[in-house]
């Protein structure tokens, strides 16, 4: 029998403090919890917090059609050199996320004291607060989200006592696309890295039919002062992949070696699908695992929906055998990276390096 991959999450206890986001509806100007400087920047490379242009003329990673007959091997390639890209054609109807957008719009808009009521549990994994990156990082970002993993019935009955139907079952449809697209990205991937049908029987059950995911609703209101300020910290994501939509608002950002921080704009009807750790282990870090960021605008509000896809908890992932070279991860369960990640944030992988 499998463990859910929320089971994953629940050994960590994170702070109040560290779960409730800002009144955003209350403030005029930037409080000084929120105000991020180059000083804070300390252990972290050279990946200062607030550069907002990058040093050189980037290239952006590519728009794939999933139908295109070479979509494997531009999934691949852009797997190897950015870790990032955006894919159309993807079979999750427009209306389903315009619908799911306006959910969570309408979410993000109530009061503080309601959406409160909704506040992820210190040991959870579901419900409103900031991102659980949080606690690694010297200053407070400019963000709320709420967390989905399977239906969303618990809070959203505290936040609309009469009215939770709509909701709920918009996230439960927008939540089943996603599985299906995210497994189906994740055979590209496999076949990219020369793992063919034949070869299935030989991966874990678990790891390749058990797969489920997370949904995380994201909102970064317009910001006072967006120049000293972050939307969400530079992180990877932990999973396999992450399946993202974001409306027509700029802040997505991911670091590119030698160029700087690179943006990934919206384009109409796309969604940008990125690497996760679990990707990179499972690729013999053939595939990039996308180093990336959020920054904050003045006038518009961003929203964004964010799917995350991974194995049951007690999966056992390692590189794959058929890669060439030698192994650059130890085996490792879904569970223990998590646990690694939760400690360690950038550093996990470093844990179970060979």
């Amino acid at each position: 029998m499998t463990t859910s991959l929320s089971n994953a999450y629940k050994d960590t206890n994170i702070h109040l403090n560290d779960i409730i986001p800002l009144d955003f509806g209350s403030i005029l100007q930037l409080p000084e919890s929120h105000v991020w400087t180059d000083d804070d920047d300390s252990g972290n490379d050279h990946r200062t917090w607030l550069t907002r242009q990058p040093r050189a003329e980037p290239a952006s990673p590519p728009v794939i059609d999933l139908r295109a007959p070479d979509a494997v091997g531009l999934v691949g390639d852009a797997c190897r050199r950015w870790g990032v890209f955006q894919v159309t054609n993807h079979e999750v109807p427009r209306d389903l996320v315009e619908d799911v957008e306006a959910h969570a719009q309408r979410l993000f808009e109530l009061p503080t004291y309601q959406k409160l009521k909704a506040l992820r549990a210190q040991n959870g994994v579901t419900g409103y607060g900031v991102a659980r990156i949080s606690p690694f990082f010297p200053k407070s970002m400019w963000h709320e989200g709420f967390t989905i993993m399977g239906s969303a019935m618990e809070h959203a009955k505290l936040l609309w006592p009469h009215q939770y139907e709509e909701f709920c079952d918009a996230m439960d449809k927008y939540q089943k696309k996603m599985k299906s697209l995210a497994y189906n990205i994740l055979l590209i991937m496999l076949k990219a890295l020369g793992v063919d049908e034949e070869d299935h029987e030989k991966l874990s059950s678990s790891f390749l039919y058990q797969s489920d995911g997370a949904l995380q609703l994201n909102s970064y209101p317009s910001c006072p002062n967006p120049s000293q300020a972050i939307g969400l910290a530079p992180h990877t994501d932990s999973l396999l992949l992450t399946i993202l939509h974001q409306n027509d608002t700029n802040g997505l950002q991911i670091m590119q070696e030698g160029v700087g921080w690179v943006p990934i704009r919206p384009t109409p009807g796309a969604l940008v699908v990125n690497i996760g750790d679990l990707m990179h282990i499972l690729s013999n870090a053939t595939f990039n695992n996308m180093y990336h960021r959020v920054v904050p605008n003045e006038t518009s509000h961003r929203f964004t929906m964010a799917y995350f896809y991974g194995p049951p908890a007690d999966s056992v992932l390692a590189p794959l055998p058929k890669l060439p070279g030698p192994s650059w991860f130890r085996a490792v369960t879904v569970k223990e990276y998590i646990g690694l990640k939760n400690k360690h944030l950038e550093k996990a992988l470093s844990f179970i390096q060979t």
